[in-house]
C-alpha cells in the first residue's frame, strides 16, 4: 500500500526554534530518507515552494481565473510530501512518526487510492 506523507510548515513557529533545532530538521530528514530508501519503502519525496510562489488557478464559466497565493489561506502550509510504500497502515504512521517534523507540526498519513 502506498501513503503520502505530507509536511506542512508553519512559519511563525519555524521562526521560534533555535539553529540546533532547525539543523536538526534537516539532518532528521537526511535520516529519514536513508532509512526508507534502505527497507525499499521510499518511492519518492519533493519539497515545495512557499506559498508567495504559488498560483493558484480555476475556471469559471470558461474563463481561466489565476490567483497569486495558495487555495487556502492559513498560517500552515504543504512545504513537502514523502510518498512510501508500507505492508501496513501502522507502517505509514510509523513512518510519519520518524519525520522529524512531526515533533513541531503534524504531518499526515493518507491512503493514495489511485495512481494514473
Amino acid at each position: 500500500m502506498r501513503y503520502l506523507l505530507t509536511l506542512h510548515m508553519n512559519p511563525t513557529l519555524w521562526a521560534t526554534l533555535t539553529d540546533d533545532q532547525k539543523n536538526g530538521v534537516y539532518e532528521g530528514h537526511g535520516a529519514f530518507i536513508k532509512h526508507v530508501t534502505e527497507t525499499g519503502e521510499m518511492v519518492e519525496t519533493k519539497a515545495l515552494a512557499e506559498p508567495a510562489e504559488t498560483k493558484t488557478v480555476r475556471v469559471q464559466d470558461g474563463v481561466t481565473q489565476v490567483q497569486e497565493s495558495a487555495f487556502v489561506e492559513s498560517e500552515a502550509f504543504l512545504c513537502g510530501y514523502y510518498v512510501v510504500d508500507v505492508e501496513t497502515e501502522a507502517r505509514a504512521v510509523e513512518l510519519a512518526a520518524m519525520i522529524p517534523d512531526a515533533q513541531y507540526t503534524a504531518v499526515e498519513a493518507r491512503k493514495i487510492i489511485h495512481e494514473g
